[in-house]
């Protein structure tokens, strides 16, 4: 089942640091496809405390872990990477890819007039070349 290749760890009250998309591996060098966190701050360089959650390439996560469904701020896509995200679960609602790169704040990226991707996302799928 492709869900047994999501690697959830919560660094919780430790302080979680953002990596570069191309340093997205683990201590043991494999390859990391996304990393999510929950701290929502103001301040760009604080993005990345709280939990994070690491996302091995071909995760395929239609229901987020319960603790996550509503807390996740910020991300890190890696190289050769895309991750898809949708508003609700079992992929359902809104969705948006979102390719290599740092999003140090989901409130700023919209969807539709009102909305944005704070705290928004319900699933993902991850995957790398």
């Amino acid at each position: 089942m492709a869900a047994a290749a999501l690697v959830v760890v919560a660094l919780a009250g430790a302080e979680a640091q953002c990596l570069a998309p191309s340093n997205l591996r683990t201590a043991n060098g494999t390859r990391i496809c996304a990393q999510l966190y929950t701290n929502n701050s103001p301040y760009y360089d604080q993005c990345w405390g709280g939990s994070a959650l690491m996302v091995c390439p071909g995760s395929d996560v239609p229901y987020m872990p319960h603790s996550w469904v509503t807390a996740i701020c910020s991300l890190v896509v890696g190289t050769r990477c895309e991750l898809t995200v949708w508003s609700r679960a079992s992929k359902k609602g809104k969705s948006r890819s979102f390719g290599a790169g740092m999003v140090p704040r989901l409130q700023e990226v919209r969807w539709g007039l009102f909305g944005n991707w704070n705290n928004a996302i319900r699933g993902f799928y991850c995957q790398c070349c």
